[in-house]
């Protein structure tokens, strides 16, 4: 029962503490993928391909608005990646595949 805490500690830490640019983001990829998204068996590879197109939204935004060097930052990141414990991973994903699922659900029941 501890790693549930663990982990609903981690998302709530995420919405508490990120900016609202990173929180619209993650809404815009979230709904994008949903939208996009043909049939929900494929939600665990959509919530993947959208937590990788979060990522690199990020990375741009980092680059490009942020002033960063490019290729530093791809290292540093790259690295943090690797050191990234699986808690924090399953803690992105989670959101991201519910709000995938609820907008597949209503973009399935609007469209059809």
């Amino acid at each position: 029962m501890s790693s549930v805490m663990d982990v609903w500690n981690s998302i709530t830490g995420i919405f508490t503490t990120a900016d609202w640019i990173t929180l619209a983001i993650m809404a815009i990829v979230a709904i994008g993928a949903g939208v996009v998204m043909q049939e929900l068996g494929a939600i665990v590879t959509t919530t993947i391909v959208a937590l990788i197109v979060f990522a690199l939204a990020v990375y741009a935004r980092a680059v490009l608005l942020g002033g960063q060097n490019a290729a530093q930052l791809a290292d540093k990141n790259w690295h943090g990646f690797l050191g990234l414990p699986i808690e924090t991973v399953i803690a992105y994903a989670i959101p991201f595949a519910v709000v995938i699922a609820v907008v597949h659900g209503v973009r399935s029941a609007v469209w059809h």
